[in-house]
């Protein structure tokens, strides 16, 4: 899954590919809006990114459907 992340304040966002459950990283998110704390996330090459809670501005998942190669006849 894509996630692009928004920060508050920088004209730039974070695009990372997870395999994380959108669920719970949706929890784990909202749960750092509200208190203002980082969460860290791990894309699916094994980087690592900390994003701070406070300065979050959105959050956007979307599951990307395989391309169709050929045609349709």
């Amino acid at each position: 899954m894509e996630i692009r992340i928004g920060i508050q304040h920088s004209p730039r966002e974070i695009v990372i590919e997870s395999t994380e459950k959108a669920e719970e990283l949706l929890e784990r998110l909202s749960t750092a809006v509200a208190d203002g704390s980082p969460v860290t996330l791990v894309d699916d090459k094994g980087r690592t990114v900390l994003v701070p809670g406070a300065k979050l501005a959105y959050a956007e998942f979307s599951t990307e459907e395989p391309r169709r190669v050929g045609f349709l006849g």
